[in-house]
Formats: C-alpha cells, structure tokens, sequence
C-alpha cells in the first residue's frame, strides 16, 4: 500500500507539473512585450504549482490530495506573483515614456540611454550615467532626478517590492577608485528613490568596473558599461548578484 501511495503522490505532481508546463508553453517563442508578460506570470504559476505540489506530497497524510491541492495553491500565488511583477514593469516604462524590452542586445545600443527590461527574478532599469550624472559627479541631475522619481510613483503601489540599485563603470582608473565611485551612484540613485516618500525595502552596491557590456576598448564601449541599474524584486529569493549574474 506504501508503494501505491507514493506512486498516486508522483502521479498527482506529475499531472500539476504536465498542466502548468503546457500552459507556459504556450507562447514561449514570441519575444512582444504581451507575450513577455504572458510567459513571467505562467512561469510564476508553473514554479509556485511544482513546489506546492511537492510540499503538499511530502506532508503526512492525504498526500495525493495534498499534492494536488497545495500545486493549486501554489500556482496561484506563483502566477499571482509573476503578473504583478508584469504589471510594474509596464507601469515603470509607461512612465518613463518607453516600453519593455527584453531583448538581450538592446544594452549594446548606444543610443538606448534607458532600458527596462522583465525577467523571471525581477524588472530591471537600466540608466546610463550619461544621463544620470555629470562627468566625475556622482549626483543625480535634476533631469534624472525627476525620472527617478517616476520609478518610485509606481515603487509606491507596490511596497512589497524589494529594490537594489547598483552602479558599473569602465575600466579607466583604479579598482579601487571605480569602487568608489560605483559605490557613490548608486547609494545617491538610492537615496532619491527612497526620499520620494516609498515605503519599500531598498539598498545599494557598487560593482566598479565588474560585469562590462562590452569590452573597455573604446570610448563608446566605455560609455555602455558605465550605467546604474535598478531591480526590483518580488522577494527575498529572487536576489541576484548584481556583480556576478
């Protein structure tokens, strides 16, 4: 009976995992900013189904009910989680007036100086220093300023939202002073954020001149590795290394 038993709980997982699987395929291919948030919130539900499922199966008693009652569950608030995260990144671009791009190029295009972008960990918003700072400054100007302010509108509607702000820079002087410097940027572009008033989680890091879009081997590459990058994250879990990943 212990042998039938575990095979019904496998069997329930298996047809949690199959359905959602089916239901994020769906439209995995098309890369428009519809189907980019289709895909974060089914992926949400397929991730939050799985593991509920499985926490639902392991639990004493009833385990295939559980299995199929806790992957519900846990779709739900798996692609609940997923949709908002949608729903921010759209808000964030419509304020700054552009529009999500997950193309993994689009940093490489010089004239891009702001980009925001949706993953299945987080919304990233890319700024390029040449919009946010004067040369050897690391405050904001007033035009960043008020675009940043933007940002925390939206941060605002979402309080549970957890934001890192890190700053990059090129490879010209010392570590140590780009560590600094990186530092500096993104603690100010914090500070702005979070002197708008929001309620939300926030903190900050420099990178220096670690994790470059493009080699250090001309002006114009230097001017894309040097940028601030906001991420707003759902929860702890999906934290990333900013310097690293």
């Amino acid at each position: 009976m212990k042998k039938l038993s575990l095979f019904k709980q496998i069997s329930s997982i298996s047809v949690v995992v199959a359905i959602l699987s089916g239901c994020a395929a769906t439209q995995g291919t098309n890369t428009s900013s519809n189907s980019t948030s289709m895909n974060k919130t089914q992926s949400g539900a397929l991730i939050g189904g799985i593991l509920g499922a499985v926490i639902g199966a392991s639990t004493s008693g009833g385990g295939t009910k559980r299995a199929v009652i806790g992957g519900a569950i846990g779709a739900a608030v798996g692609g609940g989680i997923g949709y908002s995260m949608d729903q921010q990144a759209k808000e964030v671009a419509q304020e700054l007036n552009t529009n999500v791009n997950n193309n993994p190029n689009a940093a490489l295009d010089p004239n891009s100086d702001l980009i925001v972008s949706n993953t299945d960990k987080y919304v990233k918003i890319m700024l390029r220093d040449s919009m946010v700072f004067e040369t050897n400054s690391a405050i904001p100007t007033a035009t960043a300023a008020r675009k940043i302010s933007k940002i925390s509108d939206v941060l605002r509607k979402y309080p549970n939202t957890i934001v890192q702000v890190v700053g990059f820079t090129d490879n010209r002087g010392s570590y140590e002073y780009n560590q600094k410097l990186s530092n500096q940027r993104a603690a100010n572009v914090g500070n702005t954020i979070y002197n708008s008033g929001i309620q939300n989680q926030i903190f900050s890091k420099g990178c220096s001149y670690n994790k470059p879009i493009a080699p250090n081997n001309t002006a114009q590459n230097m001017g894309l590795n040097r940028r601030v990058e906001i991420y707003l994250y759902a929860n702890q879990q999906s934290i990333i290394d900013a310097c690293v990943e």
